[in-house]
């Protein structure tokens, strides 16, 4: 077998073919690890970084192996420089789900290439940190077991994530909500259709694309500006990424951009994408001026219906476990953190001192009463110069009006060395 290595999306480009080929046979291939999903996100987000993507082709010139990384200089406690391995994709806080697909029955010898290549390219890199890996990833696995067997240091965090098991009619989905929320299905739909003439569709048009986009961008910068947040789409980058992206889901049949509109006005927008028999939802925007007509909760409602009625089967709500996800039935998922170094190097003691840190937090937190442990993470917020509601605008939220809180699900994690 051989191991080739791409570092431009010119090069890259000639992979396609190979790549969409790769993506079906692989049961875990999601959005995220299409051509389409990160060559517009490194074309949006990829200024500093160096690719590095390692697809391993086998003895018949089949690609069986895709490692989409790229190499950026991070700073950690504004010293010390490292040269660190992400997913392409990874950094902006957009992505969830990336991974290394790779053709069933040889994910033990690419994860045993992509780190041979790594051990000989060793003074090149000094940290690698893959994230949001789906939790049960054979590539991901094999990666983990053989960095282990080769001594380097290595850890290994898990994540929440959450998503909804879609059964196959409406009725059957509605049983398995809370009593009230049945309720709320018919009172919150029937109560906007009599104060508004009501319109919901999926943006299937590009000349509709900036229409429904920059409502999507207004709603949801309009929520969080009101709460004192920047918001995600605060940044041109993101905005920029999510146009470019658009046309190219749409070319392929997979985006499920998602619109209310009240009066003729858009009220509320979800941005979520398709594939195979999942859509993921990964932004929404809601009017916040008009608590009271629960637009989002009557989108949410209607899309999932049509979805149903489409033969989707997941509809997956990606990372955090928040409150009002559980209340459309989502069940808790996970993702998965795989940090690497050589040993003996001081990307190895950075990551054994994060981790101690850590390990010692989680076991004052479970010993301490609640009420010291409030004072000290207030005292931890001062010291460091942190707002107190401070909200990172690059994560993805879900839409307020849907959940009694907005905040990231505390991690649960393991680690070893």
């Amino acid at each position: 077998m051989k191991l080739q290595v791409y570092r431009n999306l010119d090069e890259l480009e000639g992979l396609r073919a190979a790549w969409d080929e790769l993506l079906s046979e692989y049961p875990l291939s999601s959005t995220f690890s299409t051509w389409e999903w990160l060559s517009c996100w490194w074309q949006s987000f990829g200024q500093g970084r160096q690719l590095l993507v390692l697809a391993l082709f086998d003895e018949a010139s089949r690609l069986v192996g895709l490692a989409p990384l790229s190499m950026s200089t991070e700073r950690f406690g504004g010293l010390l420089p490292l040269r660190v391995l992400r997913f392409m994709g990874d950094g902006s806080g957009d992505s969830d789900n990336l991974d290394f697909p790779a053709r069933p029955g040889f994910e033990q010898p690419f994860a045993e290439a992509v780190l041979e290549y790594l051990q000989q390219q060793k003074r090149q890199w000094d940290l690698c940190e893959l994230n949001t890996l789906p939790a049960d990833s054979p590539a991901a696995r094999w990666i983990a077991e053989c960095a282990d067997s080769r001594e380097w240091t290595y850890f290994e965090y898990f994540s929440k994530s959450s998503g909804i098991t879609l059964p196959d009619t409406w009725e059957k989905y509605v049983e398995q909500l809370p009593g009230e929320d049945r309720k709320n299905l018919v009172r919150y739909e029937r109560r906007l259709k009599k104060r508004y003439s009501t319109r919901i569709y999926r943006c299937t048009k590009e000349e509709d694309l900036p229409i429904c986009l920059d409502a999507l961008f207004r709603l949801h910068q309009g929520r969080w500006l009101n709460a004192g947040e920047a918001g995600s789409f605060s940044s041109p980058e993101r905005r920029e990424f999510y146009r470019r992206l658009s046309r190219c889901l749409l070319n392929r049949g997979w985006l499920d951009l998602w619109v209310l509109e009240l009066n003729g006005e858009i009220t509320a927008v979800q941005f979520a994408f398709r594939y195979r028999d999942t859509v993921f939802q990964l932004q929404e925007g809601y009017d916040h001026n008009h608590p009271s007509d629960r637009a989002g909760f009557v989108l949410r409602a209607e899309v999932l219906r049509q979805l149903i009625t489409e033969k989707v089967r997941r509809y997956d709500f990606l990372g955090g476990e928040d409150a009002y996800k559980a209340r459309w039935a989502a069940l808790p998922g996970t993702y998965r953190r795989i940090c690497l170094a050589r040993p003996l190097t001081a990307a190895a003691m950075l990551l054994r001192s994060v981790d101690w840190a850590e390990r010692s937090k989680n076991w004052l937190r479970a010993r301490l009463p609640s009420s010291a442990w409030g004072l000290l993470h207030q005292v931890n917020i001062f010291v460091r110069g942190i707002p107190d509601k401070k909200i990172d605008s690059a994560k993805k939220v879900g839409c307020p009006q849907d959940s009694d809180e907005v905040g990231q699900s505390p991690r649960v994690r393991r680690s070893r060395v």
